[in-house]
């Protein structure tokens, strides 16, 4: 790979951004197209279609057949709140390949001893969050119940292209929610965007039960738009 080409790639991935290398098979001739840039490239929709599946391969396109090699960042989750719910969510996403964060200003609850391996900021969202860099590859979990705490966190949520926002609380107080978040500016298209309740409804009721619901639902909605680009090809 083109040195110049290498660079460009290492940077962008060291700040969790995609891009993709598109190589000429018959004459190995290379470029790089940033995430940032897919819209005008020529091959625009082949290439969406491959960010969104996350997988690279051989493609037939206007400029002829071409490798396209796909870099995605890893997945992250961010939890506001270091409640039981999290102790039981952080290992499986982490077993899952997420990279996992938990962000709670209370500091009897966010201790390294209650989660070991797993970064944890105890400070309050509106000090926390805008160095994480939370992004499209981000889903982000609000599990305090503390309006304090979790309605910051979720209007810094709506400003980030977070392919998954989720809420804690039953119907009654996801509606309290929704109107205290209405009133601080969110707007319909922001709260419609919030999986609430919480978790696929398994009838769960322990931390870890509820964590299991959490990590399906989250695993549903980062492979949801992968399947639609499979049938998007298919079609």
């Amino acid at each position: 790979m083109d040195l110049k080409i290498l660079s460009t790639l290492n940077a962008e991935r060291a700040s969790r951004r995609a891009a993709i290398v598109v190589t000429n098979p018959d004459t190995s001739a290379q470029r790089l197209v940033k995430g940032e840039d897919v819209g005008r490239d020529p091959i625009a929709d082949v290439l969406r279609a491959r960010l969104r599946s996350g997988k690279s391969g051989m493609e037939e396109t206007p400029e002829g057949r071409v490798f396209l090699t796909v870099y995605v960042p890893p997945p992250r989750l961010v939890a506001i709140g270091a409640v039981h719910i999290s102790q039981a969510l952080a290992p499986m996403a982490k077993m899952l390949g997420y990279d996992v964060t938990v962000v709670d200003p209370r500091t009897a609850f966010a201790t390294s001893e209650r989660f070991p391996d797993v970064p944890v900021i105890a400070e309050w969202p509106d000090v926390a969050l805008p160095p994480l860099g939370i992004d499209r590859y981000t889903a982000f979990v609000a599990l305090t119940h503390d309006p304090k705490i979790d309605d910051p966190a979720l209007l810094h949520a709506f400003a980030k292209e977070c392919f998954y926002i989720g809420a804690l609380g039953s119907r009654k107080t996801h509606g309290r929610r929704l109107e205290r978040l209405k009133g601080q500016g969110a707007s319909d298209d922001d709260l419609a965007r919030i999986h609430a309740p919480i978790g696929l409804n398994i009838g769960a009721i322990s931390p870890p039960e509820i964590a299991v619901s959490i990590m399906a639902e989250i695993t549903g909605a980062l492979r949801q738009e992968r399947v639609a680009a499979r049938q998007e090809k298919v079609a």
